[in-house]
């Protein structure tokens, strides 16, 4: 078997050796015929009860969700299962039977087709990736049809009886079926990485194999069909290399690699304990980023100084499966308080709702022609004063238990400042009515994840008592890019001139008047510009748990006064070349 390279998008860390397994479409196999007059109804009622059970197999998985899974899956679950509700999916396929009298199958994949040719008429990005997600509904519907629901095979051919290393090829695959790929009490099964033609950097099954920490590369255009079942594969998460049937040569050079890295993950488990303190006595702030309060052990484990980003969207998203309310003032508060106890004393910074675009609360429903840039965050709060003073009480509260902050996102005018801090006030108010107690002083930041926000810094600092720089949407509107569209995924770049200055600019001006500014965003975690950061000026990076300990091994081998003046020349350069040459030196130092 000939051996070959494909090039592709790396989004988790780590190297995976093992064998195939492809995951085929199940559109590829549907056969195409028309239903007589007579059973065309029974033809409608064999979809229907296809639907049922991909409605009672999403229920499923949400109650059986593993208690390490990430909790981005409740969420990602539940936007398939209101997908598969919406009459797009549920009604019109039965309507094609009927009218046309095609088969089940043959009626699903018609419909899909037309919504896909929809969707790249439109030409809207954020509407293209939700199209990657009704494809997959209508997969998991089709594989139901068909009688070929997602298997994992005991043993592969000539592996003896020891257990598989599975590496899952396939043209896409939801962060659901991730799930069938591990034992149900939740440990690591053989599946041990995956390769898909579609994808990009912050796409969700990037999101999610990274939570797991699984190596993956995405965006590999052809794997699906070029990638044979049962041929070995080595994944380079690291570049977003695969490597198809290597040579013996290559193979043993990537597992003594492989075996450096196991090696080297178990030295960093001594540094748990070990201040984050550069060569030079410098200390740094190592934060971490969780979705819910059951995150918080993670952390600690990891040695977390606290918490820099409490997503506080996830308390909202992933409910409709269960047929549940956004949740009211004393259940946030129960959720919020039980972080900060379980951070012992350590500080809990708490995002407030995020959602809109690529984390909306009702997925069906899409009536913007750019939700990126339309009612999200900050602005959807703003819109719905009574939802946003019910979170800010039930974050107060929390306060009394703890050191907590309070982070906005999405800022970008003065007012929108004004009228929070005034509903901050409000909220305030009532609690000292209802003799509630809180922390009086509790600090209240700004996110800056707008280029409008980082170029007028003077309004905010005035205003707030801290910044956090939220990196993956200062990227994506400072460079008009999608992050979650695999089509200009290519062009999402953090080493672009304009994305550092106006970082390196946020972090000073945060400096100069006294306010901490941290980095919370993907670029936090990254150990290739924890150097870069630090050379800045940033004192405070949250990340990710997994992140963390890598992050202060890079620390602790650091001599600010070795990278500071090289970084003010990276600063000063704007050839993309120079910058990624002398990014890499900096690692060196």
């Amino acid at each position: 078997m000939a051996s070959f390279t494909l090039h592709g998008i790396p989004v988790s860390r780590g190297i995976s050796i093992g064998r195939a397994h492809k995951l085929t479409p199940a559109a590829l196999d549907v056969k195409h015929y028309l239903v007589p007059e007579e059973q065309v109804e029974a033809e409608v009622r064999r979809l229907q009860d296809a639907i049922a059970e991909v409605h009672r197999d999403l229920q499923e998985l949400w109650t059986d969700l593993p208690k390490d899974a990430p909790t981005e899956l409740g969420a990602f679950i539940d936007v398939h299962a209101l997908i598969l509700s919406d009459p797009m999916i549920s009604e019109a396929p039965l309507d094609i039977i009927r009218s046309r009298h095609y088969n089940a199958e043959w009626a699903l994949v018609t419909q899909i087709d037309e919504l896909s040719r929809q969707f790249d008429e439109i030409e809207d990005e954020y509407l293209r990736e939700r199209k990657h997600d009704i494809q997959q509904v209508a997969e998991r519907v089709l594989k139901v049809l068909l009688g070929t629901a997602l298997s994992v095979p005991p043993v592969f051919a000539g592996e003896d009886q020891a257990p598989p290393q599975m590496i899952v090829v396939a043209h896409d695959i939801s962060p659901a079926d991730m799930l069938a790929f591990r034992d149900r009490d939740g440990g690591p099964r053989s599946f041990i990485g995956f390769v898909t033609d579609v994808g990009g950097q912050n796409s969700h099954t990037a999101i999610v194999a990274r939570s797991l920490d699984i190596p993956a590369a995405v965006g590999m255009s052809q794997a699906s069909r070029l990638i044979e079942q049962d041929d070995w594969v080595i994944i380079d998460g690291d570049a977003g290399v695969v490597i198809c049937n290597p040579s013996q040569l290559v193979l043993e050079q990537y597992r003594a690699r492989q075996n450096a890295l196991i090696k080297a993950r178990k030295r960093l488990l001594k540094l748990k304990k070990t201040p984050a303190v550069t060569k030079d006595g410098t200390a740094i702030t190592l934060l971490a980023n969780i979705e819910l309060p059951d995150d918080c052990p993670a952390a600690l484990e990891a040695g977390a100084n606290g918490v820099g980003l409490f997503r506080s969207e996830f308390l909202f998203m992933g409910r409709g499966a269960q047929g549940l309310q956004i949740p009211g003032e004393d259940e946030q508060f129960e959720q919020y308080r039980k972080a900060v106890l379980a951070m012992k004393g350590r500080p809990v910074t708490i995002r407030t709702l995020d959602v809109g675009a690529d984390k909306p609360l009702d997925p069906t429903e899409h009536t913007a022609l750019n939700p990126a840039l339309g009612l999200r965050a900050i602005r959807y709060c703003l819109a719905e004063p009574q939802l946003f003073l019910t979170q800010l009480r039930a974050i107060l509260r929390a306060s009394a238990f703890g050191p907590v902050r309070i982070l906005i996102p999405m800022l970008a005018h003065a007012f929108e400042i004004d009228q929070t801090l005034n509903l901050l006030e409000q909220a305030k108010a009532r609690l000292r009515e209802d003799k509630l107690k809180f922390d009086e002083g509790i600090e209240v930041g700004a996110m800056i994840e707008i280029p409008a926000a980082a170029l007028a810094l003077p309004m905010f600092v005035k205003r707030m008592d801290f910044l956090s720089i939220g990196t993956n949407d200062l990227i994506q509107y400072t460079l008009a890019i999608d992050r979650v569209d695999y089509e200009v995924a290519h062009l999402y770049n953090p080493l672009h001139p304009a994305v550092l200055q106006l970082i390196a600019n946020t972090i000073a001006t945060g400096h100069k008047a006294g306010l901490d500014v941290a980095v919370c965003g993907e670029m936090a975690g990254d150990v290739k510009l924890t150097r870069l950061l630090l050379g800045m000026g940033l004192r405070e990076f949250s990340m990710h748990p997994a992140q963390i300990l890598s992050v202060k091994q890079e620390i602790l081998n650091c001599d600010l006064n070795a990278i500071t003046s090289r970084t003010r020349r990276i600063l000063r350069s704007v050839e993309p070349g120079e910058i990624a040459a002398a990014v890499e030196q900096l690692q060196a130092l």
